[in-house]
């Protein structure tokens, strides 16, 4: 059975009638619009506003463009490398010829980013429905290269970045990092900027702690069960051996949640 686009969306959430396909090619200019093209040296900027900027054309752009846009790149004969997945949030201006859109790069298929090639059957077409694009096969996806650990103190993860961290290989040196220290983080929803002090002590380690947030959003905690875990911001406060004495880990968590006021103004129940 030959794995599909469409599987590969299904899998990550995107219903195909919320989406469309782009693949771009390298070009300098576009006749029709007169825009400058993307090149292979462009960066995830310029692809990002070159793919907000389309044809005032009906017959070349859909009126009302869907939700998502999963954006690749031509690779050479019949193979298309995936880019990015894009939200769109709607049509900022349309001079009569030039049709600008609001994109924010999404973290849906973060994980398959440079990696996912698909067959593009028509050479000489551009766009596809989502519909349609489910159909076209899956040639490859290729080995993630591993993140590289950014340290303690610069780690701050969205939800979607925690759950890629608890489970993608690229991400062992996070791992193995996360795994070798206890210690008390912060999580933060980015909606109303209330927060929660959290302690992993001796009983398991931050990577573990972490990945129970992962699977539920919640971890346990009463005071974030009725939130939703896709606003949450995760970092480090301050990390420990596994060793330390759990007496000091409890007195730095107390001090935390002092300091940032959790109880009282934030989500700390306790």
């Amino acid at each position: 059975m030959t794995l599909t686009l469409g599987t590969i969306l299904h899998g990550t959430g995107i219903d195909p009638l919320e989406a469309q396909v782009i693949r771009h090619t390298f070009v300098r200019e576009h006749d029709d619009t007169g825009l400058q093209g993307i090149h292979a040296d462009s960066t995830d900027e310029q692809i990002l506003r070159y793919t907000g900027q389309q044809s005032a054309v009906q017959r070349v752009f859909p009126p009302a463009p869907p939700k998502y846009w999963v954006v690749f790149v031509r690779e050479g004969g019949d193979r298309a490398r995936l880019w990015a997945v894009v939200e769109n949030r709607g049509e900022l201006s349309n001079d009569g010829v030039v049709r600008t859109f609001d994109l924010v790069v999404s973290e849906l298929m973060a994980d398959l980013r440079n990696r996912l090639v698909i067959g593009w059957r028509s050479p000489r077409t551009w766009r596809l429905t989502g519909p349609t694009a489910a159909a076209y096969p899956v040639m490859e996806i290729a080995d993630a290269e591993p993140v590289p650990f950014p340290g303690f103190d610069r780690l701050v993860l969205s939800y979607a970045q925690l759950q890629a961290v608890m489970r993608e290989h690229r991400y062992a040196s996070w791992q193995t990092a996360l795994s070798s220290v206890v210690g008390i983080y912060l999580i933060t929803d980015t909606l109303d900027g209330r927060q929660y002090v959290g302690k992993a002590d001796g009983l398991e380690n931050i990577f573990q702690r972490w990945s129970t947030y992962a699977t539920n959003g919640h971890g346990g905690n009463v005071g974030l069960k009725p939130l939703n875990p896709n606003s949450f911001r995760y970092s480090l406060l301050r990390v420990f051996d596994p060793s330390t004495p759990m007496s000091a880990i409890n007195a730095a968590e107390s001090h935390f949640k002092v300091a940032l006021d959790t109880r009282k103004h934030g989500l700390n129940l306790g």
